[in-house]
């Protein structure tokens, strides 16, 4: 399975925000780079933080956190 890059974050809360709401809508996202971030207190700026979904899940995964919320 391939994962495909879907947003970059400095942030691990950012990132863990868009991956829980990505889980809570059945897709499969991956935390790239958490490990790297956590030693440096939840932010990353020697590193971007990738939230990654598989290849056949990042058009769906898209349009889904482009949609508008309620």
């Amino acid at each position: 399975m391939k994962l495909v890059t879907l947003s970059t974050h400095f942030n691990l809360a950012e990132a863990s925000l868009i991956c829980s709401r990505l889980e809570a809508a059945e897709f499969h996202p991956f935390i790239a780079n958490e490990l790297a971030a956590g030693w440096l207190g939840g932010t990353s700026s020697a590193t971007l933080i990738r939230v990654e979904v598989p290849e056949d899940e990042v058009v769906a995964a898209k349009e889904f956190l482009d949609a508008p919320t309620e």
